[in-house]
């Protein structure tokens, strides 16, 4: 009886590593690893794509589609942020830039 507590322990353990991340993430990242002469800034602008049940997606998260929704210039850096949920029921990328 404790050998199957645990073994069923560890067995759920590994279910939940394998599948973390799965049910529901939120990601960001940078789009550049050079922050060197990267100054800092306070405009932004997002462009967003979206996708549901694997049957429809619409939208636009490229860069010039971001900077136009900011009203930006010139772009300084950029993030990219990814929402997943449900294996990819629902999912979202949005690019951010910063600029002037």
């Amino acid at each position: 009886m404790r050998l199957q507590k645990r073994t069923l322990a560890a067995v759920a353990l590994c279910a939940a590593w394998m599948l973390s991340g799965c049910v529901y993430s939120h990601v960001r990242v940078p789009m550049s690893s050079d922050f060197r002469g990267t100054e800092t800034v306070t405009k932004s602008g997002r462009a967003t794509t979206r996708s549901v049940a694997w049957v429809a997606a619409w939208g636009d998260a490229g860069l010039q589609q971001a900077a136009l929704n900011g009203r930006l210039a010139t772009i300084e850096y950029a993030d990219r942020i990814f929402v997943n949920i449900l294996f990819g029921l629902y999912l979202s990328n949005t690019t951010v830039v910063y600029g002037r």
